[in-house]
């Protein structure tokens, strides 16, 4: 059966005219409670519902002992009953038309199978009547244009919903309005934040859409535990890009242990990082390891645009907040600002010679301290041209208060990016609230503004819109006649070889036997000296049983290694077929790379590339992006490498042919694309870089399909 249509839009459930609170109490200290006073005290414009069987009113309301004798349309309803009684409650609220139910209620997917069973009953509801579902095991949510806050955190007990222009789609809760408190705490809003908890019906797509397309909000923060539908996440992503609204995620499952928190936490599927990472990379989301850092970095973007040229210029109160600051600009990868020497000059008559430069140590001045001298200085180093950003790790000074002032209202007066972190502990609360009171952004943590120079810089580079999607190179196969060769099942090397030659990419010259007198005339044909290596498709690292043997120089060494390699992998997989060998050219090798597709179960096919051989999982140094790609974004990857300046030609070696293995990269990703789910991974490792020119051949190579019928529920590329 179709699912219903939905009663309410994302945005209508955001702006609701009606909400009625289950549970609803005038003690202040049950969730009921608190959810009808932060209504109320925030001045909801909407109508607002008790629902309460033992009461008649409540904070002067009428109160009803049911939805059902609510009257009138119902918009929304927030519950917080007990996981047994919740059905019931959803079934009245159905029934009685609401629009969405937000469920606050715990015991669900997360806490095993009878509470999975009761979250698919509320899936159901929500599907045969299009009443939408926030939930289950959410803390709610805000929205500050409207004057929502329809939660129970006590975060919600201030004067005013601190109003901004940034949105926030949490999994968690309780990180929600943590996030949310310690924004407010350093003078950042939000419009809308929205906790999903095991997102039952609204996902986190449902709320990312909204937000891009909500005037209101000019970033988007969110903290991801699994996703639903990681394609549409992958599109909406690249449409905010395009659009100019910054995307910042955090998301859990970094490690095995991540993962398994996701699945407790919220019985959310984490899936890979990695390949998460590198979606987010490639469709200008910024992925971050600390949420708070995260909100502020999202505030920097939104308040100064995209990162600047020039460096960072280091700013402080003392000689050592501005050797720290240096140190740990320098050490994540940031450019130091050079100030010119008419800066220089300009900074000598207000401050000691050493201390003239960058970084500034506001403690050599040259002058007593007096009000406006900390401002003077500030507004000479940062209208320096080589300084795009100020950080400023704020320590302690004389007039600590009013020096902060002044600093910050110098920064601010100076229009470019910038970064306080205030140092001190409650010494500095004063500091805070001054810089507050001007609405000057501050952190308390070195490691937190860091994260935001690096991040803003990383935004910067991530944003730029994508210039269409990638072409399809010249002279590829047509896609239908691959999916016959994958659905047979297991592949040999000669034939995922055949493959790859077919798609433009390089192999070695060889030839498959099916005995050793058939070897020895393909070695012949080839000419020596040759490589024989074992074909068998239970056996996958042929060269770790002795499977493989090189530099073969004559006719007697390919029957003698024939035979040790029978004897090989006799011993080492007992009942495993020799269904042949491969005698292949002997390539004299450079560098070794490793090329490689895996379909990932959220994003479809991975594109990976790096440096390869037999270390490959000791030392990897790989990068990995949605497939297919362009020449372009495969430089990109390439570069990403540690060790690319080898590629480059480092310190006098040869270069390598770097268009042609960006070629090798950008046909094997359109492969990828083409085969859709019938592929499970396929590796080129490795691929060798001859040592005459730097060109690339494919030397070995291995493959795992899906089974027939797999690629056509693969979705096709972008």
């Amino acid at each position: 059966m179709s699912a219903a249509k939905p009663r309410l839009s994302v945005r209508d459930l955001l702006h609701p005219r009606s909400v009625a609170v289950f549970g609803a109490s005038e003690d202040r200290g049950k969730f009921g409670g608190r959810i009808l006073h932060y209504l109320a005290s925030h001045g909801f414009p909407g109508r607002i519902v008790p629902i309460n069987p033992r009461r008649a009113t409540i904070a002067g309301l009428p109160c009803h002992p049911g939805i059902e004798a609510a009257g009138g349309p119902i918009d929304l309803a927030i519950l917080a009953v007990p996981a047994g009684a919740i059905l019931s409650s959803i079934t009245a609220c159905a029934a009685a038309g609401v629009g969405a139910c937000v469920i606050v209620s715990t015991g669900f997917a997360e806490a095993g199978e009878e509470g999975a069973r009761v979250q698919a009953d509320l899936q159901a509801i929500s599907r045969r009547t299009g009443m939408r579902i926030v939930g289950p095991n959410c803390m709610g949510l805000i929205n500050t244009h409207h004057r929502l806050a329809l939660s129970s955190s006590l975060v919600l007990d201030v004067p005013e919903l601190p109003r901004g222009p940034i949105g926030l789609i949490s999994q968690s809760g309780a990180l929600m309005v943590a996030i949310f408190d310690r924004a407010r705490d350093a003078g950042v809003g939000f419009s809308t934040c929205v906790s999903l908890g095991n997102q039952a019906d609204v996902e986190i797509c449902d709320i990312l859409e909204y937000m891009i397309d909500d005037p209101a909000t000019d970033a988007i923060c969110m903290y991801i535990e699994g996703l639903r539908d990681g394609l549409r996440f992958q599109a909406l992503a690249r449409r905010a890009r395009d659009r100019g609204k910054p995307v910042f995620a955090v998301k859990t499952g970094r490690t095995a242990a991540g993962v398994r928190a996701a699945r407790s936490h919220t019985a959310s599927l984490a899936g890979s990082y990695r390949a998460f990472a590198a979606v987010c990379r490639e469709a200008g989301v910024v992925l971050m390891d600390d949420a708070d850092a995260m909100v502020l970095a999202a505030a920097m973007r939104v308040r100064f645009g995209p990162a600047r040229a020039g460096g960072i210029g280091v700013f402080s109160p003392s000689g050592g907040g501005a050797g720290i600051g240096v140190d740990r600009v320098t050490e994540a990868g940031l450019e130091v600002a050079v100030l010119g020497e008419a800066t220089r000059a300009r900074l000598r008559e207000l401050l000691l010679p050493p201390q003239a430069d960058n970084p500034i140590d506001l403690g050599g001045r040259l002058a007593p301290d007096v009000p406006g001298t900390a401002a003077a200085i500030m507004a000479v180093f940062a209208a320096d041209p080589g300084v795009g950003t100020v950080f400023v790790p704020l320590t302690t000074t004389p007039r600590y208060e009013a020096a902060s002032r002044e600093i910050g209202e110098a920064l601010l007066a100076a229009g470019k990016p910038f970064v306080i972190a205030v140092m001190p502990g409650g010494a500095a609360d004063g500091v805070r609230a001054a810089l507050r009171a001007i609405g000057c952004p501050f952190t308390d943590r070195i490691d937190d503004a860091i994260r935001i120079l690096v991040h803003h810089a990383e935004q910067g580079r991530l944003a730029a819109p994508a210039a269409g999607a990638p072409r399809r190179p010249d002279g590829l196969p047509d896609p239908a006649a691959l999916a016959p060769r994958l659905a047979a099942g297991a592949l040999a090397e000669h034939e995922v070889k055949a493959i790859l030659a077919d798609y433009g990419i390089p192999v070695a010259r060889e030839a498959f036997a099916a005995d050793v007198e058939a070897a020895v005339a393909a070695a012949r044909a080839i000419g020596f000296p040759v490589v024989l290596k074992a074909v068998a498709r239970a056996l996958v690292h042929k060269s770790d049983i002795g499977a493989v043997r090189l530099g073969l120089a004559d006719e007697a060494a390919v029957r003698a290694a024939w035979a040790a390699i029978a004897r090989a992998l006799g011993q080492a997989l007992p009942g495993a077929r020799l269904e042949g060998c491969l005698v292949a050219e002997m390539v004299r090798a450079g560098d070794e790379l490793i090329l490689g597709l895996k379909r990932d179960d959220q994003f479809g096919p991975m594109i990976l590339a790096g440096f390869g051989g037999t270390e490959v999982e000791l030392d990897p140094d790989t990068a990995l992006a949605p497939a297919p790609i362009g020449a372009e974004a495969a430089l990109r990857l390439l570069r990403g490498l540690r060790r690319f300046p080898l590629l480059e030609g480092w310190r006098g070696r040869r270069p390598a042919d770097l268009a042609a293995i960006v070629d090798a990269v950008v046909r094997l990703s359109w492969l990828g694309a083409d085969a859709g789910g019938a592929l499970a991974e396929l590796d080129i490792n490795p691929l060798i870089l001859r040592a005459g020119d730097g060109r690339p051949v494919a030397v070995d190579a291995r493959a795992a399909t899906r089974g027939p019928g797999a690629a056509a529920a693969e979705p096709p590329p972008p």
